[in-house]
């Protein structure tokens, strides 16, 4: 079964965007993976085809209304498999972590839905059983970037989209280390050169020294991952 973004947005031009091009691109056009593109806005019922109103309470901007919103959740999941997870991105949502994008890149798809104004009516949310999902501490203009960001964490880690898979488990994240650092020619540069450990040829201390460079880059940048990582050592 091909893994398969269905996106809900009121900006469908916005898509593929990045995802058209570098590994998520070239995925796309080999059909490793597929893209679905709902507007929310075919499901308006006015002339002005309008998927907002004022908030409930008073207030600045405007909210998505549940109704339309709903409508455009069930028509994406009648096209989806029954197991596709309905993701609201938001940034009160559960942060995405590796682990999240590892176990939804192993599943049918996922479908995505993008949010604009001051947010989306909560009872759409509750309904439909829509999860809020956050790339981040921080707010986006919508969710359009954020659903780029989801899949194309999801899309590297596809059978075949990486051209060398072996490098994916040594990533950031991948073992809950930062990553180490990297180094190619030339052999010296500005005065700083290559570590002689990586030009020893001797696999098992570079492995040693990756290994505890990416520790310390860890401990140093990411104290909440290393403590983590430290508890489930052996």
């Amino acid at each position: 079964m091909t893994w398969r973004a269905t996106v809900l947005t009121i900006f469908p031009e916005m898509f593929p965007g990045t995802l058209g091009l570098s590994l998520a691109g070239k995925a796309l056009s080999d059909g490793k993976w597929a893209l679905n593109l709902i507007d929310i806005r075919d499901f308006a019922t006015d002339k002005h085809r309008s998927v907002d109103d004022t908030p409930a309470g008073g207030g600045a901007g405007m909210v998505m209304r549940a109704d339309i919103a709903a409508s455009a959740i069930d028509a994406a999941r009648e096209a989806a498999s029954h197991r596709t997870p309905a993701l609201y991105l938001s940034p009160r949502g559960t942060p995405l972590t590796q682990d999240r994008v590892r176990d939804l890149a192993q599943g049918p798809g996922a479908i995505l839905l993008c949010g604009r104004f001051e947010g989306l009516d909560q009872r759409v949310l509750d309904a439909r059983g829509v999860e809020e999902v956050s790339i981040g501490d921080y707010v986006l203009s919508g969710g359009e970037l954020a659903a780029q960001v989801l899949i194309d964490a999801c899309v590297r880690l596809l059978p075949g989209v990486a051209g060398n898979e072996s490098s994916l488990v040594e990533e950031s994240f991948a073992s809950e280390l930062l990553e180490y650092p990297h180094y190619t020619r030339p052999r010296e540069w500005e005065g700083r050169a290559i570590p002689d450990v990586l030009l020893s040829g001797d696999h098992q201390r570079i492995a040693e020294w990756r290994r505890h460079e990416a520790e310390k880059v860890t401990k140093e940048r990411r104290p909440d991952l290393w403590e983590r990582h430290a508890k489930r050592k052996p």
